[in-house]
């Protein structure tokens, strides 16, 4: 964990999160392609660091649909995104807790994820990842300040960032291919597309059932 601080430190310091941006796409696709079979390592261990330095993911999930195409994309993207949550997480709750405090401090409205946490549970990480109430690498530090499970927070952060990995993945390894089967492409867009809006009714649902949406979005 001490290792992960130094390393976030030093991604800030060296700005090279100014590097990870859409207009530099095709300079990153040449600097990852050149390891070879450890660009997909390599990949995967740069999008952590990114994903916890709070550096955007955006264009490293259009990064992988370039480089390895719209299967493998997928594959690399979400495991990427997917442990650099966790580890976002890892780090607020045992490794840097009153700095990641700090973090927050500009953000009260954070603090209602705690509360609504400890009554709605696994709920709250649906809602949040699905509506953009707040910024995606703060809710990843958000999470472990509060009593949510560490496994119940992974599992849904998977499942609910999946549909968008999807879409632009396959669009991106779609537009690097070229010779792509269009209705392979179609298809797959399609399921990501029909799975993203069916999370998206979840939340409308879970408010309807329960007032974790509310614990959310009221004042105070």
């Amino acid at each position: 964990m001490v290792v992960a601080v130094a390393l976030i430190g030093l991604v800030r310091t060296l700005g090279l999160a100014d590097l990870v941006r859409l207009e530099n796409l095709a300079r990153l696709r040449e600097w990852i392609t050149a390891f070879g079979p450890w660009a997909p390592a390599v990949f995967v261990v740069g999008y952590v660091l990114a994903v916890v330095a709070f550096v955007p993911a955006l264009p490293l999930t259009l990064l992988g649909g370039l480089v390895f195409g719209p299967g493998w994309g997928t594959v690399h993207v979400s495991i990427a995104s997917t442990v650099g949550a966790c580890l976002s997480f890892l780090i607020a709750r045992y490794a840097a807790r009153a700095t990641v405090e700090r973090w927050m401090a500009p953000y009260p409205a954070l603090g209602r994820i705690d509360r609504a946490v400890a009554r709605h549970g696994f709920r709250i990480v649906m809602i949040t990842r699905l509506v953009p109430i707040f910024p995606f690498n703060l809710q990843n530090y958000a999470y472990g300040l509060t009593s949510i499970g560490f496994g119940a927070y992974a599992i849904t952060s998977w499942l609910c960032m999946l549909p968008a990995t999807v879409a632009f993945t396959v669009a991106a390894g779609a537009v690097a291919t070229g010779a792509w089967d269009a209705r392979r492409m179609l298809l797959l867009l399609g399921l990501a597309g029909v799975l993203l809006v069916a999370l998206s009714l979840l939340p409308r649902w879970l408010r309807g059932r329960s007032a974790a949406l509310d614990d959310l979005l009221k004042a105070g």
